[in-house]
């Protein structure tokens, strides 16, 4: 991704994953939880839908064909937000579909710290600026309220002009989930500075407890909220590049669909054919959609717990993961250790771990989080096999945490968190493992 000013920057997660792909071919053994992919086989009726859609070659309308757009009303209405085909866009993902948003309103972007590693590069290559609001522990992918309703009016008088929002639920990097108080205080202060909040909810069909309570701040401030999400983490579809973008009833809304339609025009004129078929039938969630996802959820809130209570047991600090496949685990109180193999911050732990261990993480530096402290992302996405038919068994499994493949890497992981302690072991570890 390129910046504004200075030389183009990659981003952090991609540049990762190449690298662990780079260090797997060449025979190394990395434990990969630094990238938020999930590969879990999708459902047999979308890799079919998929080739039956080659047909559709054809650009069609650029927001979606209508079918499918209401489809995908159809699926944020049965989510608590009543929504008109006309309300919705489809597009190569929701990370294109972000870009386009913010494109098409004017103003600096306020976020929670940490946050989504992509949210303030896009911000910059737009020449605009990223207000930064620290969110409340344990409450990732919302900002403080208090710490809202003053960082406005500061950024205003320092000559910024904050006019946009972004909350995620549940959150990446943390995994937390906002509960609907905070979500309710937060879209209030949103209101009375008069911020367009833009909710990203790719993660909220993963929640790990089905009956938790999701309150989308398009219930909570509809006429100012546009909602995104899409395919790639509850159908794992990533590579597959599906997302949807709901925008506010009434006149505003539909001057910002507008827009973001004109900019999509422009850049990847209309969702690929064969990707609008699959996105008809995921979005109509069909019952073989619907139980895929389901223990989908099940699995990722199994593994997600028992890799915390791993960074739990070695002393980190690691708050609830309540939805998706992310764990932020702060190992402030292994810094006399860490200090004593050269870690002084989140960039030379992510080194370490990987150089040191082979484990794969992200720096929470690249979430906007305090470089000095020890915290970092890790997701569990990809420790459920390296082939699909060892993936397809540990989404079926009664036990997903029995599973080998996750057994495997739990144990792995247990044998490293235990070895952190000791400064002589780490490279010993490495070559044990190769």
């Amino acid at each position: 991704m390129a910046h504004p000013r200075g030389r183009p920057v990659v981003s952090p997660n991609l540049l990762l994953d190449q690298h662990v792909r780079e260090r797997v071919a060449a025979g190394q053994d990395v434990l990969h939880l630094g990238f938020g992919e999930s590969r879990l086989p999708p459902p047999r009726v979308l890799v079919d839908r998929l080739a039956a859609g080659a047909v559709h070659q054809d650009y069609g309308p650029v927001a979606g064909r209508p079918v499918v757009r209401a489809e995908a009303a159809g699926y944020f209405a049965r989510r608590g937000l009543p929504t008109a085909p006309d309300q919705v866009l489809l597009g190569p993902g929701a990370k294109a579909l972000l870009l386009a948003v913010l494109a098409a309103v004017p103003g600096d972007v306020v976020l929670p710290t940490p946050c989504w590693v992509t949210y303030a590069p896009q911000t910059r290559l737009l020449g605009r600026r990223a207000v930064r609001v620290r969110a409340p522990e344990g409450c990732g992918g919302v900002p403080d309220p208090d710490g809202l309703a003053r960082a406005v009016p500061a950024a205003r008088a320092a000559g910024a002009d904050p006019r946009l929002l972004v909350l995620t639920l549940p959150d990446n990097p943390t995994g937390a989930l906002a509960p609907p108080g905070l979500v309710r205080d937060v879209c209030a202060v949103a209101a009375r500075f008069g911020l367009l909040v833009v909710s990203d909810e790719i993660y909220r069909d993963l929640l790990h407890d089905p009956a938790a309570a999701v309150l989308s701040p398009a219930e909570a401030l509809p006429e100012r909220t546009v909602v995104l999400t899409g395919l790639s983490k509850s159908l794992s579809l990533g590579g597959w590049r599906v997302g949807v973008v709901r925008f506010p009833d009434g006149s505003g809304g539909r001057t910002l669909r507008e827009r973001v339609t004109a900019l999509a025009s422009e850049s990847w004129s209309a969702l690929a054919g064969p990707q609008q078929e699959v996105a008809r039938v995921a979005f109509a969630e069909p019952p073989e959609v619907r139980d895929h996802v389901r223990a989908s959820a099940r699995l990722h809130g199994a593994v997600t717990a028992a890799v915390a209570s791993l960074f739990r047991a070695a002393g980190a600090r690691c708050p609830e993961p309540g939805g998706g496949f992310y764990l932020y685990p702060d190992l402030e109180a292994l810094r006399p250790v860490l200090a004593s193999r050269g870690v002084v911050d989140s960039p030379s732990l992510q080194r370490m771990l990987l150089d040191d261990f082979g484990v794969a993480v992200l720096g929470g530096h690249n979430f906007g989080d305090d470089p000095g402290a020890l915290r970092f992302r890790a997701a569990t996405s990809l420790l459920h096999g390296a082939t699909p038919k060892e993936r397809r068994a540990v989404l079926r499994a009664a036990d997903p945490v029995a599973a080998p493949p996750v057994a495997r890497a739990l144990t792995r992981l247990r044998a490293v968190l235990g070895e952190l302690a000791s400064p002589s072991c780490g490279a010993a570890w490495v070559r044990g493992a190769r």
